[in-house]
């Protein structure tokens, strides 16, 4: 498919934090231009801590604007935590987070699966792992980075509960939902 496909054009329409361009190109019939707008945020990590003896998993709840402006009432999502991979590699990303997120500074993280967020207008991949927590692994209360606006709320409920609040709507964030379906089909929790 690759040598089917021409870039004729980017075009940069706006740069702050992430880069919205717009690209031109033919995809195999060279008359026909097509024109898509791509935003390019660069790529993410997410992680899935679990209790195999409790069978509970760690969750965050936080607001989040899109979400708001996108008819969410409060604007609040319950997730798997997760971060910009910024200059980490994927895996220290995902400890990264975990451990400002969650409090938790866990040993053996181990790679799930790469997804495409929303592969028809944005690059980024999300890098998912699960690691296993105890309380023992406990070094901060967690909730995120102040001088990140982060004001982040922890939940442990139970892997079978994680799954139901799918059902119902609670988590509607797809990363999270991928990676508790992940850790039910691996008998995780």
């Amino acid at each position: 498919m690759s040598d089917r496909i021409k870039i004729l054009g980017t075009e940069v329409l706006h740069q702050s934090k992430y880069t919205l361009k717009n690209v031109t190109y033919t995809e195999g019939d060279e008359d026909k231009k097509l024109t898509r707008e791509v935003y390019d945020r660069g790529d993410a990590a997410a992680i899935l801590l679990y209790n195999k003896e409790a069978k509970t998993v760690v969750l965050t709840k936080q607001f989040r604007l899109p979400s708001f402006l996108n008819g969410n009432p409060r604007g609040v999502l319950i997730e798997a935590c997760a971060g910009m991979l910024d200059q980490d590699d994927a895996e220290g990303c995902a400890r990264r987070e975990a451990e400002e997120e969650t409090g938790y500074r866990v040993q053996a993280v181990q790679h799930a699966f790469d997804a495409y967020t929303s592969p028809g207008a944005v690059t980024e991949v999300i890098h998912c792992f699960v690691a296993e927590y105890t309380p023992g692994m406990k070094v901060s209360k967690g909730g995120g980075l102040a001088q990140e606006g982060e004001a982040i709320e922890l939940l442990e409920p139970t892997l079978d509960a994680a799954l139901h609040m799918i059902t119902t709507g609670e988590i509607k964030d797809a990363k999270t939902i991928m990676l508790l379906q992940y850790a039910k089909l691996q008998n995780l929790a």
